[in-house]
């Protein structure tokens, strides 16, 4: 479960960053206007504001879906399994004390 959500939030990630790119700012319009453009977003595949709608509620949609998975792994990662670590290794054998004939260190 919690490698199809990070397979889907990873997808989900960079559809947004696709879809914010190829978005053009405010700023935009108004330049064309003035040097001569006179309206030529009108031509556009989507019509004259049909594209703006269109992308921003389509970057609102995969921004709610961006949140909601970052959530759900948050939430996944909250959980702790019965491990405490990797490391950690069980000790079987008691430790013997060192044989009484060795030297004494310098």
């Amino acid at each position: 479960m919690n490698s199809i959500i990070l397979v889907l939030h990873i997808v989900v990630s960079l559809l947004l960053v696709g879809l914010i790119l190829i978005q053009h700012g405010k700023g935009a319009d108004a330049g064309a206007a003035a040097l001569g453009g006179g309206g030529g977003a009108s031509s556009s595949v989507f019509g004259s504001q049909g594209s703006t709608s269109f992308l921003s509620r389509s970057s609102a949609l995969l921004a709610t879906i961006f949140f909601l998975t970052s959530l759900t792994l948050a939430y996944f990662s909250g959980q702790t399994d019965t491990v405490d670590s990797i490391t950690k290794v069980p000790m079987t054998e008691t430790v013997k004390e060192a044989p009484a004939d060795l030297p004494d260190l310098p």
